[in-house]
């Protein structure tokens, strides 16, 4: 076993890595100072380059890199294939992905592939120095508490939530080229799994990368309703979330849901808007640094767990509180 640690980058296209995949490449590299080892980052896609370069401007030692067109678009079974030809070739002892729609699919695929565990939706990684290992930290039981695990098998396979690590500083402005190793893509023959994929477009701030989240529940009751929050939202220059029910309604895209079978997000802000609290949905937000909640019902299990809660009919409460943020901004 080499004394690396693989990292799977993600890029946005032309705005270069995500914010999780710099969290990730801040992760790896304070455990590998603290457990002496390197790291290796793993950028995938369609003119990335410059993705490479990035990752190693944020502390890898060095970057593998597939650029090619076959990645322009989503192949997970291509990707597990060049992943298990780096593994088996770089033996790392620990391999992160981001806990994101991409990290969940490829990390139990790959760890199936290298006879080993996958410890999902982390919050935590450290180093165990009594016990020379890691230990990794995850909610369980619908988030209602945390689990600590040792793994004993390797590689080491895991996925860590947004927000959950300090994201790595860009420190170098033009790293060496040498340190980028590039390998071939070839479509392979593994038959492509995927039937049909359809994208739904995001616009504005994307709800994982948002500062600010607005998040409404069941009792909004419409589309209509709705609007009033994403007024509010767009005035704090953040994004819309909801939970389950509104989604399955209809009322807002299910890419807006935010819970245990949705996204998972880590605010400065959270406002939760008429929503009960239940525990999949705490499961989504419950790394915010604060969480304001609005509910009529002063029994809601979402008290129990904001920072700051008011109790009352949001709509009454979300015209007033937008027109006071209008007034202090200046809108």
């Amino acid at each position: 076993m080499s004394k690396t640690i693989l990292i799977y980058c993600e890029s946005k296209e032309e705005a270069g890595l995500t914010a999780l995949s710099r969290e990730l490449l801040g992760c790896g590299c304070r455990l590998a100072k603290s457990l002496n080892l390197r790291v290796t980052a793993v950028v995938f896609g369609h003119q990335v380059r410059k993705c490479a370069r990035e990752a190693l401007a944020c502390g890898a030692d060095t970057a593998i890199l597939a650029d090619d067109e076959l990645l322009s678009a989503w192949k997970p079974e291509l990707q597990v294939s060049l992943l298990e030809e780096i593994c088996g070739r770089a033996d790392p002892a620990v391999i992160l992905f981001g806990h994101s729609d991409r990290g969940r699919d490829l990390a139990p695929r790959l760890a199936f592939r290298r006879n080993t565990l996958a410890c999902m939706d982390c919050v935590n990684i450290r180093v165990d120095e009594k016990n020379s290992c890691l230990e990794y930290t995850r909610p369980v039981y619908g988030g209602g508490i945390y689990a600590v695990y040792c793994l004993s098998t390797f590689p080491q396979v895991a996925t860590l939530r947004k927000g959950a690590a300090e994201a790595a500083a860009a420190e170098i402005t033009a790293p060496e080229e040498a340190s980028i190793e590039e390998i071939a893509v070839t479509a392979g023959s593994e038959a492509p799994r995927t039937v049909h994929r359809e994208r739904e477009e995001e616009t504005g701030v994307r709800l994982e990368d948002a500062a600010a989240v607005v998040c409404g529940g069941r009792g909004i009751g419409s589309t209509e309703d709705f609007q009033k929050l994403r007024d509010v939202a767009g005035l704090l220059k953040g994004a819309v979330g909801a939970t389950r029910p509104p989604c399955d309604e209809g009322w807002v895209p299910d890419l807006l849901q935010i819970g245990l079978t949705g996204k998972i997000v880590s605010p400065n802000l959270y406002i939760a808007v008429a929503l009960s609290g239940a525990s999949q949905h705490i499961t989504g937000c419950s790394k915010a640094r604060t969480i304001v909640a609005i509910n009529k019902d002063p029994d809601a299990y979402i008290f129990k767990i904001a920072h700051y809660g008011i109790v009352g009919d949001w709509r009454k409460i979300i015209p007033a509180f937008r027109q006071r943020v209008g007034e202090l901004l200046g809108e």
